[in-house]
């Protein structure tokens, strides 16, 4: 079974917005002729990289919630500039919403076991991923998504 990675997207407002990130991270990597991959520098690497690996995924947080998810290709630990270690978290660009829940606020990143992942908006919840943001939230805290 995978192990995933869950990260807060700070300053990020919605799924959306969040889209809207990726597609000019790629925008920007395919005009410096880099693979067309999104990439998140994050100063820890995660031990577990095999389990990760294996399929797992990076679920964003949004405003409180699990929002979205991104399936991780690699794991790239690097020195900067200053010599400082850090990681790069490589992503398909490719955003998959997610049923939101809840989620508290917590610093860097933590591992998300695949037992705990809330199921994709797919094709069986297309009228929930089709609703504005704001409604799916509303609807959910009255208990009716």
């Amino acid at each position: 079974m995978p192990l995933h990675i869950i990260k807060l997207a700070v300053g990020c407002e919605s799924v959306k917005e969040l889209k809207s990130w990726v597609a000019e991270r790629i925008r920007t990597a395919k005009q410096k002729g880099l693979p067309p991959h999104h990439i998140h520098i994050t100063r820890m690497t995660p031990k577990r990289v095999d389990e990760v690996l294996d399929g797992g995924s990076l679920y964003w947080v949004i405003r409180g919630e699990i929002a979205a998810r991104e399936k991780l290709i690699a794991i790239e630990p690097f020195r900067d500039k200053d010599g400082i270690g850090r990681c790069r978290l490589v992503m398909q660009p490719k955003v998959i919403p997610v049923m939101q829940r809840p989620m508290r606020a917590f610093q860097g990143w933590r591992y998300f076991a695949h037992n705990d992942v809330p199921p994709d908006l797919g094709s069986a919840a297309a009228g929930v991923a089709a609703m504005p943001e704001p409604l799916r939230r509303e609807l959910r805290d009255l208990g009716l998504l």
